[in-house]
């Protein structure tokens, strides 16, 4: 879900991010000042360090010295997403750890985290790839199945709350909401990789480009969310966006096993998803019509958790105090989260308008604590 995301959560979550660099196993050759590089990101400038760099594990230092929250990405020539990091405040660094292979991209950095942004071309030379422990090229093709199976999951259930939609049953559409999600919450970062996908399924309406039309150009989940509760009506409109919703999920389903995948965009892609519930779960605002928020949240741990668990082996031999931390951190926050459900084997969650403000404090508390340990993830499966 895209949209601009500015919170007291959303502070917390961004100076829990700066990053430590720990050493490990993943043999890259990612040593020296060659493979970092400096972004300095301002309100109407995205400068980089270096316009060349070798292929293989890259660091990016990213520096926010604008008014605005930004993004700052890097970018296939035809904007399919290499790797990311949002809601970077106006005076903050953040470390991101990726693997790059040799060829042509953008950095783009987005202020205002709206439009295409601004961009700069960059190559990665050299064709040596980075060599692996083969327990991570496990990791990867688990991972792989894990988002495909999770795309043919939600179609079923997408497609039981469209036909509800379409058969007029506003009842029946509501309690179908929610549980159609899942899948695409769990492995979020997979389908925003492709950049055109996340747009047209998950947006909500504070989240669309300038100059677009909520009438005309918002689809998706969250345009249905709020013909149901809000509008309290369904139209020819909504029964055509519900099979708009299943093209496009179709779509994704299709695209998904196309995934750039590597370990470390498996780990960044975990710690979006602890961003996602810091900025969009915890405070409210992603379900702000259906307040089920605690559905989706739930979705994005579990989809953290399984990236987690499957380069674990290899983080706990380089870093066996972080894995440590992460499973006390992963305990502790799927615990607090069984508080709002009905039993562990069902996604019946407490309608969130119903969670007081201490408790959505502690909810997002547990949330950070993950989050910190989450963002060094990434540097525990790379040798620098």
């Amino acid at each position: 879900m895209r949209a601009v995301r500015l919170s007291v959560v959303t502070a917390a979550a961004t100076v829990a991010a700066l990053t430590a660099v720990t050493g490990c196993t993943e043999k890259s050759d990612a040593k020296g000042g060659d493979r970092v590089i400096s972004v300095t990101a301002t309100d109407d400038k995205c400068d980089v360090s270096t316009k060349e760099f070798p292929a293989g594990h890259v660091e990016l230092t990213v520096e926010n010295k604008g008014s605005k929250v930004t993004e700052v990405y890097v970018l296939f020539p035809d904007d399919r997403i290499v790797t990311e990091r949002e809601n970077i405040g106006p005076g903050t660094k953040q470390t991101l750890t990726a693997e790059i292979k040799a060829g042509a991209y953008e950095i783009a950095c987005k202020p205002g985290m709206k439009g295409d942004g601004i961009r700069q071309k960059v190559t990665a030379t050299g064709g040596k790839a980075a060599q692996r422990d083969p327990r991570l090229d496990a990791a990867v093709a688990e991972y792989r199945k894990y988002a495909q199976e999770q795309a043919d999951a939600t179609l079923p259930k997408a497609k039981e709350f469209a036909d509800a939609v379409k058969a007029g049953d506003i009842e029946a559409a509501k309690k179908a909401y929610a549980t159609s999600r899942i899948g695409w919450e769990r492995t979020e970062p997979v389908a925003e990789s492709f950049g055109d996908i996340d747009p047209k399924v998950d947006i909500r309406e504070d989240g669309l480009e300038d100059g677009q039309d909520p009438v005309k150009d918002w689809t998706g989940w969250h345009r249905l969310e709020k013909s149901l509760w809000a509008d309290k009506k369904i139209t020819q409109r909504e029964k055509d966006l519900a099979d708009q919703l299943i093209t496009d999920l179709t779509d994704w389903q299709k695209r998904v096993g196309t995934a750039e995948i590597t370990p470390t965009s498996m780990a960044n892609g975990a710690k979006e998803l602890l961003d996602e519930v810091a900025t969009g779960k915890v405070t409210g605002e992603e379900e702000r019509y259906s307040h089920t928020d605690l559905v989706d949240f739930k979705g994005n741990v579990e989809g953290a958790q399984k990236s987690y668990e499957l380069l674990k082996p290899v983080a706990a031999e380089n870093d066996p105090a972080l894995t440590k931390e992460l499973d006390k951190q992963f305990a502790a926050l799927n615990t607090l989260l069984d508080k709002y459900r009905k039993d562990t084997a069902s996604y019946d969650f407490t309608s969130y308008e119903k969670v007081g403000k201490a408790d959505r404090k502690e909810l997002s508390d547990a949330v950070n604590a993950l989050a910190e340990p989450l963002s060094k993830l990434a540097a525990a499966v790379v040798t620098k």
